[in-house]
């Protein structure tokens, strides 16, 4: 059986910031507290594009839009589509928005889901806290993004991290309640994911797994899988 890792980041080294190429040379533990690393966020939308363009049925590459920095937010979704992005990602602590923001009357964000839906392009928002500087992790609680699957039924939702380590429950409820939206376990440590979720198993059809390697805690791909093989879960 293939094993799909939902959540893995990437970026060559030319297109970190000097202080974040010197952060790694010290090391992993250091690296951890970078906030903002890339050089040029569009040219790397082109650059991961390309990346998995070399094998489409193993790679899928996730793009990201900010509403307060493009021009017109549903045409540049259109735009990465056409470039060979597959899905999108939001991260509300650090983008600094809630997933509902759009109603307030912030249009740029409806936009955003809007032409995601039109394009099949499924949206996965960060939900959980965050220890990065300048996090504001209450627009990650999960619940936020309840609204989106009501508003935007034809939209797949994907709840990035299951909430963990607070919101749990939240993201449980929301997983079940919505034909739309699913969960990834990515950053959740193996050994505790029974314990953050006990009725996994219930919802185990809209589970998708993942890594969030390199993030902090997860060193390698091969030890978090043999670790999630440990989990006594059912077939």
């Amino acid at each position: 059986m293939p094993i799909i890792d939902i959540h893995i980041h990437i970026q060559p080294l030319h297109m970190f910031k000097p202080h974040a190429l010197e952060l790694i040379k010290r090391g992993r533990k250091n690296f951890e507290f970078i906030e903002k690393v890339s050089s040029d966020p569009a040219a790397f939308l082109h650059w991961i594009a390309n990346y998995c363009k070399a094998d489409p049925r193993r790679l899928l590459a996730f793009g990201s839009v900010h509403p307060k920095y493009v021009a017109d937010a549903g045409a540049e979704v259109d735009r990465l589509k056409k470039l060979g992005i597959r899905g999108l990602k939001i991260h509300p602590s650090h983008q600094v928005y809630s997933p509902n923001a759009y109603r307030d009357g912030w249009g740029p964000l409806a936009a955003v889901y809007e032409r995601a839906s039109a394009n099949a392009l499924p949206v996965m928002i960060h939900t959980g806290t965050s220890i990065f500087p300048g996090a504001r992790n209450l627009h990650a609680q999960p619940m936020l993004a309840d609204d989106v699957s009501v508003d935007f039924p034809n939209l797949v939702v994907i709840l990035a991290h299951g909430g963990r380590p607070l919101w749990m429950n939240e993201a449980f409820f929301l997983v079940r309640r919505h034909k739309n939206m699913y969960m990834d376990i990515s950053g959740i440590p193996p050994q505790k994911l029974l314990e953050y979720f006990p009725r996994l198993e219930e919802i185990a059809d809209k589970v998708l797994f993942g890594t969030d390697w390199p993030g902090p805690g997860v060193p390698d791909v091969r030890g978090n899988i043999e670790k999630f093989r440990a989990v006594p879960l059912s077939d």
